[in-house]
């Protein structure tokens, strides 16, 4: 352990990938490829939902939150890896640091509760179909947007603001990118306060999230098991299919990256692969799960293609 307290200007070190030289530039372009294809399907869901009058609905005023905070999600995280892995440098600054590590955060807090929003949505929809525009005024969707981001940003600011409190004795981050637990481990002191409040954030955001989309999806099972009318059944399949297989990847990409940590004889490399999965996988799947089982998206997308105009 180094003696002294860095300063915020100091520098860290990540901690790299044991990378083959064969094998350094065809991971990097791979990461290229894996990044523009990840940008490029949530900016075409942003923009679709943004232009086309169509989609101008509160369903899609609050899915229209997900690609964006995917954007956030893998912008914060995958450049700065393919560069290090490029440039062999793996050093970052302190405030770059913590700054990476909070939008990371913020992204994963982002998803539950975007993902719950959306699932209030379709149980007033569908459990309240004649209520549906009188309850989801402009103002609500507002109301709700603001709910989502607000709550997400207090627990985030909460969890970093104890950051402040505690010297720093080391410079080595135990990983390719910056992360709470990360920052923790090249500090002193006493941490019972800061791990008390990490695992309260994180369990209110899972108890919140998941609690009120096991409620609105009970509810939609029972009102498609009560109803005769097969219509409103595949409208409640098609709609919340798609929040479901969502919520699903991330939980269990989530639940196996921190299993990769409890487990024993598992490479420090396939760790740190884990970890990056949570930052790529719904980034790279949310559009293409909303792509096909968003029968509106999927047909306005089409239409756009097929008669070649902008969006």
């Amino acid at each position: 352990m180094e003696n002294k307290t860095f300063g915020f200007s100091s520098e860290l070190t990540l901690q790299p990938f044991v990378i083959s030289p064969g094998g350094k530039y065809p991971i990097f372009f791979l990461g290229i490829v894996i990044y523009f294809w990840g940008i490029s399907c949530n900016l075409t869901l942003l923009t679709l939902i943004i232009l086309k009058r169509n989609l101008h609905k509160p369903m899609y005023f609050i899915l229209i939150n997900l690609p964006f905070n995917d954007l956030i999600g893998i912008s914060a995280m995958l450049p700065k890896v393919l560069s290090d892995i490029v440039t062999e440098t793996n050093k970052i600054y302190y405030p770059l640091c913590v700054l990476q590590a909070f939008l990371l955060h913020m992204y994963g807090g982002g998803i539950l509760f975007i993902l719950a929003a959306m699932s209030v949505d379709r149980y007033v929809a569908i459990c309240m179909p004649l209520r549906y525009t009188s309850l989801m005024t402009p103002r609500v969707v507002i109301c709700i947007i603001s709910l989502v981001w607000g709550l997400d940003f207090v627990l985030i600011v909460s969890l970093f603001s104890l950051q402040t409190r505690l010297p720093r004795c080391k410079s080595v981050i135990m990983n390719v990118f910056c992360d709470n637990p990360s920052l923790l481990k090249i500090t002193c002191g006493n941490m019972a306060v800061n791990n008390i409040i990490g695992l309260f954030n994180t369990a209110i955001m899972q108890a919140v999230s998941v609690s009120v989309q096991v409620y609105s999806y009970v509810k939609i099972l029972i009102m498609c098991l009560v109803t005769r009318k097969s219509e409103a059944k595949t409208k409640a399949v098609n709609t919340c299919v798609a929040q479901l297989v969502i919520l699903m990847i991330f939980e269990v990409v989530g639940t196996f990256t921190i299993l990769s940590h409890r487990l024993e004889n598992v490479s420090a490399d396939l760790q740190r692969i884990m970890g990056m999965l949570i930052f790529l996988v719904p980034p790279l799947l949310n559009p293409i799960v909303y792509g096909l089982y968003t029968s509106e998206i999927r047909t306005t997308l089409l239409r756009v293609l097929k008669n070649r105009v902008p969006l």
